[in-house]
């Protein structure tokens, strides 16, 4: 797949499209009022006087190289000359010109201070601004691919462009500044020196927008490829893929991958820059010829006598830094556009529609009732105009407090999927839940949360202290060591815990220094701990919690979880026979539909489905 060609431009105009990109511009800067008024003021400040104060000096200068020569004069002509009053006005001024000097460095490290302090607070909070935008979003829109392109070029490149605009803008502000001053002084030379300034730098200008514009085409359309980079990087790197990695022999091939990728998005960026930085070079060569016009008319002027030799060296001062402020200037309008056109990545991502939650109920119409699938059916969402096929189809069970229900099927048959509706991580795309007579759609998202302990199979390994993993099940008791004890007793966690160097301090992981690293077995236990976290939860889900568990921690595990879960709604997802048989209701799933319920004697007398996959593990014991 090729790069869309880099000259093309939306259906507008080109002009419509150069300046509609501006509206961040306003953004931006209240996004830096909003970050430090104090300091967006001292930016205004300094950039008010560096930008005055290059034209006072200039014609400071002037006064200077006249005074001298006036001084000279004096001197010769005098019958009796004293040398330090012919020198002392001239010795005034050039104390004012150091003054001035002094003053512009002054606000120039003004600037300089400000503009670092302020990167640091505003890149703070715009990576707040996205993390918080993505606590917002709904599952489905975290696997949305076109979604995460936006969240990695938001991440990439918006943190920092929101200075890098403000910064921009000031420098406008004092070049504009610079060149109003400078203008004064030119146009008593000749208004024709200013049209030709301009048009020394503008071809600079319409080049430095064109190719910026193509940057960034070039950048949005290459996230995809940029995120796989990321990608191959973190497989590459981390100690949970590395195994294999090593053990398949990995290494060479993704290797070769990454650096394919490199090799394609160099190209085009070599290509890219050669064409922007030729271009830049052959009109920049413009600039310099009117430069050097306007200097040889300056000199003619100066020895035909219509200028003084002080005003000659302030004319073609003030024309060197007047087309320098102005290329300056010109060059920053060029980096706000394209500063705006990688802020549209952040404003694209922050303004990404999100669901409204809407429920407000923290109690059911009929509590007691417990849990009820009405003719739940589901599909996931996805891209295209094609329906995509459903995972579930046409569930409904009915789940008591004090009951147990276990879920049987094939991997891939929907199990998981069902548990991710029940904990409203999705909407069913045909009927309804309900708990405690109450839609799902109509509980608080928190209250809901509060009253669900689940420890899924693809459970987080946190690269934090002991405690805090098991404190991440509930945020209210996150430092809370007491309740740390007694869900680790209840997960069976407590034993091997308390043999670590420093107990519930110990930070797990290898990320970090002094981290220690724990079997699957023991991940499995500190997971199903942070599921008892919840002393509130009244829906405890297990989805296959004991996978790299030996048989006799397996059999110890539901022990507990029963005795746990004995006044509680209790869901169990596992393969294992053994762990499943005592369950009040199994449902046996196949390709997202239930083909069996009952209890565990039940479905063997039916002899279907469950009884086959029974006897078969059963065998395997034998």
């Amino acid at each position: 797949m090729s790069p869309p060609p880099l000259s093309s431009q939306s259906s507008s105009s080109p002009l419509s499209g150069f300046f509609g990109v501006f509206k961040y511009s306003r953004r931006a800067l209240g996004l830096v009022w909003e970050t430090s008024r104090w300091m967006m003021l001292g930016l205004a400040l300094c950039t008010l006087v560096a930008g005055v104060l290059p034209a006072v000096a200039a014609w400071v200068g002037q006064l200077i190289v006249d005074g001298v020569v006036s001084a000279m004069e004096t001197h010769r002509e005098a019958s009796n000359p004293n040398l330090l009053v012919s020198i002392t006005p001239v010795l005034k001024l050039v104390g004012i010109e150091a003054l001035i000097i002094a003053l512009i460095a002054l606000a120039q490290r003004g600037l300089s201070a400000q503009q670092s302090l302020l990167r640091a607070l505003l890149g703070q909070k715009v990576n707040v601004m996205i993390l918080e935008k993505a606590g917002t979003l709904s599952l489905s829109q975290f696997e949305d691919s076109e979604l995460y392109d936006q969240l990695t070029r938001a991440r990439r490149e918006a943190s920092t462009r929101p200075l890098a605009l403000v910064n921009k803008t000031f420098g406008l502000l004092q070049n504009a500044i610079s060149l109003f001053s400078f203008g004064v002084l030119l146009v008593q030379f000749s208004p024709w020196a200013l049209l030709i300034l301009v048009a020394g730098a503008l071809p600079v200008f319409i080049s430095e927008a064109k190719f910026s514009g193509d940057a960034f085409r070039l950048f949005r359309w290459r996230s995809p490829q940029t995120r796989m980079q990321m990608y191959l990087e973190t497989v590459l790197a981390r100690e949970d893929s590395i195994k294999e990695v090593k053990l398949f022999g990995l290494e060479g091939l993704f290797l070769k991958r990454y650096r394919d990728i490199f090799t394609q998005l160099f190209a085009e960026d070599r290509k890219l820059t050669l064409r922007r930085e030729s271009w830049g070079f052959l009109l920049g060569l413009l600039g310099t010829l009117t430069f050097y016009a306007a200097y040889g008319w300056v000199v003619i002027e100066t020895i035909a006598g219509t200028l003084t030799l002080g005003q000659m060296t302030m004319y073609l001062m003030v024309f060197k830094q007047g087309q320098a402020a102005l290329s300056a200037s010109l060059t920053a309008i060029s980096g706000m556009y394209e500063d705006n056109l990688y802020l549209s990545n952040l404003y694209e991502y922050l303004e990404q529609p999100v669901d409204a939650e809407n429920g407000t109920l923290t109690q059911g119409i009929k509590p007691g009732d417990g849990l009820r699938f009405e003719h739940v059916s589901f599909s996931y969402p996805g891209g295209g105009s094609a329906p995509q096929k459903p995972v579930l189809h046409d569930i409904s069970l009915h789940l008591s407090p004090g009951q147990s229900l276990a879920l049987v099927g094939e991997n891939g048959s929907g199990k998981t999927t069902l548990i991710k509706l029940l904990t409203r991580l999705y909407h069913p795309t045909k009927g309804r839940i309900l708990l405690d007579g109450s839609d799902l759609r109509d509980w608080s998202t928190q209250a809901l949360r509060e009253r669900t302990g689940v420890i899924f199979q693809d459970f987080v390994r946190y690269q934090l202290q002991v405690g805090e993993n098991l404190g991440v099940g509930d945020t209210h008791a996150f430092d809370d060591e007491q309740r740390w004890q007694q869900a680790a007793r209840h997960g069976m966690a407590d034993d091997f815990i308390t043999r670590m160097a420093s107990g519930y301090k110990t930070l797990l992981g290898r990320w970090f220094k002094n981290g220690q690293e724990l079997s699957g077995g023991q991940w499995q236990k500190i997971a199903l701990s942070r599921a008892y976290m919840r002393e509130n939860a009244d829906i405890i889900v297990l989805d296959e919690p004991t996978a790299a568990m030996d048989a006799a921690a397996e059999a110890d595990v539901f022990a507990r979880f029963r005795e746990h879960s004995r006044d509680k709604m209790a869901i169990l997802i596992s393969h294992r026979f053994s762990t499943v048989r005592s369950a009040d209701l199994i449902l046996v799933i196949d390709q997202g539909h239930i083909i069996e319920r009952g209890t565990h004697e039940e479905l063997l007398k039916a002899d279907g489905r469950y009884a086959k996959l029974f006897k078969l593990q059963a065998k395997g014991y034998r």
